[in-house]
């Protein structure tokens, strides 16, 4: 049967749209993969229980953690409490602290199931931050929290760190104190300024070749506490300049939604593994292609990743900070939740002319899980603008 869809066009008419995707296949156990794969989570709102979206969201707790089980078994690793999770942007820190134990203690009873924690400062608003000081002690705040519950920490970048830091200098103090006392490597997080405006001049410039040279004075200095770093650009020349000069035994994740798969495949010298918000919405595609380049298929391994990428960069076009709405949109039509809401209603970030076209390429890049289903949900939410 052909499914078929009107969905709204640019130019102002409303147009069928005839879906053409194939669900990919699921695997009956979690794959192996010869990358390390995590994929940043998002959370599910509960809109019946929340009065007050915008200062008090609530989280749906079941639906939450059954998307993490989702990921686990498709081989990935989990990013958790991460931006892809509205930290700062709908959940704040003890909404993180809830969602990072939950996720801790599922965690040991799933077998193979891994993640890793972010902590950052976000508890500590960035104006209210005086001193290099303030900010080493919320950091060690929200990393004790994260180890004491047996995790693993991905050190997150700091709004209040890139107000209050005066040069390079100041970046290498906080990052080298917290390192030191680290229990485990950490996975440090260059964010750039596109994910979030109150991230200019992290690593204490604008400019790329300064940053560069602090962040690998850094790694150089702590690299027995490193297991990595997440660098997310969208620009792979930077990425690939970075991943040239790490150390070795310090890994590069790509957190690059626009050029993730050919970072991922590498230059036949290096490669990058990965830490991407992508992967919550593409998670069946990605994890094929995971196990195909593992067995080393590279031109199957391209069939089936390469189609996600202009998925990918539609939800993460500028306002590239709003791409958690995409990655919600596709949850909600692959039937992960019940319905189409987030925390602070970020869903409204976005207007229907990119869901829509979401909805054609997310099918293109055979994302579409349960195609009725999505078909059926896309043409409820057209109706609500007015398509019906």
């Amino acid at each position: 049967m052909t499914l078929t869809v009107n969905l709204p066009a640019a130019d102002g008419s409303v147009e069928e749209y005839r879906l053409v995707g194939t669900p990919i296949e699921r695997p009956s156990r979690p794959p192996v993969f010869n990358r390390i794969a995590y994929a940043a989570a998002h959370v599910v709102s509960d809109p019946k229980a929340e009065t007050d979206p915008w200062d008090r969201p609530a989280i749906d707790w079941d639906a939450t953690i059954a998307f993490r089980r989702h990921l686990w078994s498709l081989g990935f690793r989990i990013a958790e409490a991460m931006d892809t999770s509205q930290r700062g942007m709908g959940l704040d820190w003890a909404g993180a602290q809830e969602l990072i134990g939950r996720s801790l203690a599922e965690a040991r009873h799933i077998e193979g199931a891994d993640l890793a924690c972010g902590a950052g400062t976000d508890h500590l608003p960035a104006a209210d931050a005086r001193s290099l000081d303030d900010i080493i002690k919320a950091y060690e705040t929200q990393i004790e929290f994260v180890e004491k519950n047996g995790g693993r920490a991905i050190m997150m970048a700091s709004r209040a760190l890139a107000r209050v830091a005066k040069s390079a200098d100041d970046y290498g103090k906080v990052y080298g104190r917290i390192l030191s006392q680290a229990k485990d490597k950490v996975v440090l997080h260059w964010l750039g300024d596109m994910f979030d405006p109150n991230l200019r001049g992290y690593w204490g410039s604008q400019q790329f070749e300064p940053a560069l040279e602090c962040v690998l004075s850094i790694i150089a200095e702590n690299k027995s506490k490193m297991e990595g770093i997440k660098i997310s650009l969208l620009d792979n020349e930077k990425e690939v300049r970075l991943r040239n000069n790490l150390p070795v035994g310090v890994l590069c994740f790509t957190g690059d939604d626009f050029n993730y798969a050919e970072l991922i495949e590498g230059d036949g010298k290096r490669y990058s593994h990965a830490l991407l918000g992508i992967f919550d919405a593409v998670a069946p595609s990605a994890s094929k292609a995971l196990a195909l380049l593992a067995d080393g298929d590279i031109s199957k391994f391209r069939s089936v990743i390469e189609p996600t990428v202009p998925l990918s960069r539609k939800i993460f076009e500028a306002p590239t900070q709003y791409y958690k709405a995409g990655v919600v949109f596709l949850a909600w039509l692959n039937g992960h939740q019940s319905h189409f809401s987030m925390p602070a209603g970020l869903q409204s970030a976005r207007g229907i002319l990119h869901y829509a076209d979401i909805f054609r390429l997310a099918d293109k890049a055979n994302v579409l899980d349960r195609p009725e289903l999505a078909a059926r949900r896309m043409t409820s939410l057209a109706s609500v603008y007015g398509m019906g």
